[in-house]
C-alpha cells in the first residue's frame, strides 16, 4: 500500500516535533492533532495556524491514534510517500517510528525529473503542474477540504505529485530516485538564484567554495552538486 503522509511541526531544529499529522492510505483518512511536550512558536503558528491553546487537549504521539496506526502500517509492503520525506520520516523517528519500507519523496523526485522549474513547493507545484484544474474533485472524493499547510490537505496534494510524476517514471524508478544523490542544474538560493551551478564554478568558484565550507545545514543534494562541479573546473 501506499501511505501519503504530511507533519507540521514545532519548528525546524532538532529539538521541534510534531504537533499535527495526517495521511492517506486506501481507504483510510487520518488527520490528528499531536501535544508536541512544548510551546509552539508564533513562526510555526503563521505557517500552519496551529496554536498552543488547540493543543492542551491533543493527546502526546505515544498514545495518539497516529501512534497506533502508523506502527500497524510500518511493514517492508507499504511504501511511504511524503514532500520532503527526510524531514517527516526524520520527526516520526524522534516518536520512535523508524519505517521499514520503501520511500518515495515527491519533493527529490520532482526535482530530478523536473528541473528547469523555478520552485518545488507543494504551493508552488500546484501551480506549476496546474493541480488546481482537478483538485477540488480530487478532494471532494475524500471529503477533504483544500487547507494549504494543513496536514491532511498537502498529503493529497502530495498524492496528485505523485500520480503527476507517474507520467515521467514508474513506482521503481521513483524509489530509486529517492535514496539517490541529485545532482542539481541550479542554485536555488544566494546571489546566484537561479543560476547553472555550473556557471558559477566557472565564473565565481570562491563563491562556491564559500557556501560549502560556511553553510552547515546545506541540502545533501545541493553539497554534492556544487561539489561535483567545482571539481571539474579546479
Amino acid at each position: 500500500m501506499l501511505v501519503f503522509l504530511d507533519t507540521e511541526t514545532t519548528g525546524l531544529e532538532p529539538s521541534d516535533r510534531i504537533c499535527a499529522l495526517g495521511f492517506v492510505c486506501d481507504d483510510d483518512i487520518h488527520h490528528e492533532l499531536i501535544n508536541p511536550a512544548k510551546k509552539v512558536p508564533p513562526s510555526a503558528s503563521a505557517i500552519h495556524h496551529i496554536t498552543n491553546e488547540m493543543l492542551t487537549e491533543a493527546p502526546i504521539f505515544a498514545i495518539s491514534k497516529s501512534d497506533s496506526k502508523l506502527k500497524n502500517l510500518n511493514t517492508l509492503d507499504n511504501t511511504f510517500i511524503s514532500h520532503n520525506a527526510p524531514f517527516d520520516l526524520e520527526m516520526l523517528q524522534k516518536e520512535g517510528i523508524t519505517w521499514q519500507g520503501n520511500v518515495i519523496d515527491t519533493l527529490k523526485c520532482s526535482k530530478a525529473l523536473m528541473d528547469d522549474l523555478d520552485g518545488y513547493s507543494l504551493p508552488f507545484l500546484r501551480y506549476e503542474l496546474r493541480l488546481y484544474r482537478n483538485e477540488l474533485e480530487f478532494f471532494n472524493d475524500y471529503g477533504v477540504a483544500i487547507t494549504p499547510h494543513h496536514p491532511l490537505s498537502d498529503a493529497l496534494h502530495t498524492k496528485m505529485i505523485y500520480e503527476y510524476l507517474l507520467d515521467l517514471a514508474d513506482e521503481e524508478e521513483l524509489i530509486a530516485l529517492s535514496q539517490s544523490r541529485l545532482l542539481l542544474s541550479k542554485l536555488p538560493f544566494g546571489k546566484y538564484a537561479k543560476k547553472r551551478i555550473e556557471t558559477i564554478a566557472i565564473k565565481d568558484p570562491l563563491y562556491l567554495k564559500w557556501m560549502v565550507e560556511s553553510l552547515m545545514d546545506m541540502d545533501e543534494d545541493l553539497r554534492y552538486s556544487i561539489e561535483y562541479y567545482l571539481q571539474k573546473v579546479l
